[in-house]
């Protein structure tokens, strides 16, 4: 039997520089994988710019880690990456690349003590702000948190806001689809003394518009056909609701058609990413404008003090970079202050109830079938990350828990709800 490691992860260690010697057989890799996508990068700005600095960069799938690297070429750099990708790859080989361990939604100032160890030694620091790949092809909010890092640092602000990356492999169906063009622009967006005179709020908003993006609508413009037979497949995970019966989990999906099995209203995703519907009230024409609707939904619910989560759940945890350790099934309660993980953690004997605050949650990580179990969501503390995957729980929408993770906390802290 396989011992089961249960230390945690060393994230006070100082990540290497990317390893000189394996270099070229990362971007050899990186080229075989964007083989065949007519991968277009533009530069702007970026002549005689010298690290140390910082590149954000959007987030939609695996091509992302590819694109950066040649993007960035002839120049190495240091990745942030979540723990799993350590404990998938291994821990030799992500140190090799020159990535930091973390995990995601937590306060990490040992990660933030590594970034500036990063820009001590002169280096190029990637960061992908929103933490999670894209659902539905379009941006997530940029934590405040992002540019109180940049102002810290007071080095050159680099993006890379990426395109096509989501249309060739999204995150509810991970089948390639190769007809998907890709196209990146790197970007200097602020010097050193532009940083240094700007606020965090300035810093910000220049961020969130460098790093806006709609998928389907660089499709839409760019007349770009995807003419994969089963493009709608597992796109009921991120479209979870029916618009016209308000059902929810009685969507279902096969080959291009996505359909509720409550009511009968159904679409076809046609080439271009565009639903199409012969009924009258079909509603969306757009993914993205379907996906907002779920979100306004569950902020209503909050609203009017309807919304409720109380699932059983199969909980695996993750404390290191080299093993997942069963702890069996618990519940997952969601209020308004936060969440109550209740389990029976590994090498204890009595069940214990874990409360994550909703003022400390600026979103949650999603999977829609994380390594082939299905849909889950993360918590994490500081020393371990907990998989919670549902058990015979109908109302466990991941999207849904996600959506009511972001209206908690602006609302805990108080902050501007924005009109979408």
């Amino acid at each position: 039997m396989k011992k089961i490691v249960t230390e945690p992860f060393d994230s006070k260690r100082i990540p290497p520089k990317q390893s000189l010697p394996l270099l070229p057989l990362f971007w050899a890799y990186s080229r075989i994988m964007t083989f065949g996508s007519r991968l277009k990068i533009s530069r702007k700005n970026m002549e005689g710019l010298k690290p140390p600095y910082i590149v954000l960069g959007t987030h939609h799938s695996m091509f992302d880690f590819y694109v950066t690297q040649l993007a960035l070429f002839p120049r190495r750099a240091n990745y942030v990456s979540e723990l799993e990708g350590f404990e998938a790859y291994g821990e030799w080989l992500y140190r090799q690349m020159g990535c930091l361990g973390t995990r995601k939604f937590i306060n990490d100032f040992s990660l933030i003590r590594n970034i500036q160890n990063v820009m001590k030694r002169g280096g190029i620091l990637v960061l992908y702000p929103e933490a999670r790949y894209a659902n539905v092809g379009t941006s997530s909010e940029i934590p405040v948190s992002v540019g109180k890092l940049v102002k810290l640092l007071g080095v050159p602000l680099v993006t890379l806001n990426m395109q096509g990356n989501y249309l060739r492999s999204p995150i509810w169906n991970l089948k390639e689809r190769r007809q998907a063009r890709l196209n990146a622009t790197l970007e200097q967006l602020l010097t050193a003394e532009e940083v240094k005179a700007s606020s965090v709020d300035e810093i910000n908003a220049k961020i969130t518009e460098a790093l806006s993006y709609d998928e389907y609508e660089y499709q839409l413009e760019n007349k770009m056909k995807i003419s994969f037979p089963k493009r709608a497949e597992g796109l009921e995970m991120a479209l979870y609701q029916c618009p016209v019966c308000q059902s929810e989990g009685t969507m279902k999906t096969g080959g291009s058609l996505i359909k509720c099995t409550h009511c009968s209203a159904e679409w076809e995703m046609n080439e271009y990413g565009q639903l199409v519907s012969s009924a009258a009230d079909g509603k969306f024409t757009r993914i993205p404008d379907w996906y907002e609707w779920e979100r306004s939904f569950v902020e209503k619910l909050i609203d009017d003090d309807e919304y409720s989560l109380d699932a059983k759940v199969r909980i695996e945890s993750l404390p290191n970079a080299v093993n997942f350790i069963d702890c069996g099934e618990g519940r997952l309660v969601h209020k308004a202050e936060g969440f109550y993980l209740t389990f029976k953690d590994y090498g204890e004997e009595q069940e214990k109830t874990m409360f994550f605050g909703s003022d400390t949650l600026i979103s949650i990580h999603t999977e829609y079938d994380y390594r082939g179990k299905g849909q889950c969501v993360t918590l994490s503390t500081q020393d371990n990350t907990y998989f919670i995957f549902p058990v015979e729980s109908p109302q466990f929408f991941a999207t849904k828990i996600q959506f009511a993770t972001e209206y908690f906390y602006k609302k805990a802290r108080g902050e501007t709800l924005k009109l979408r």
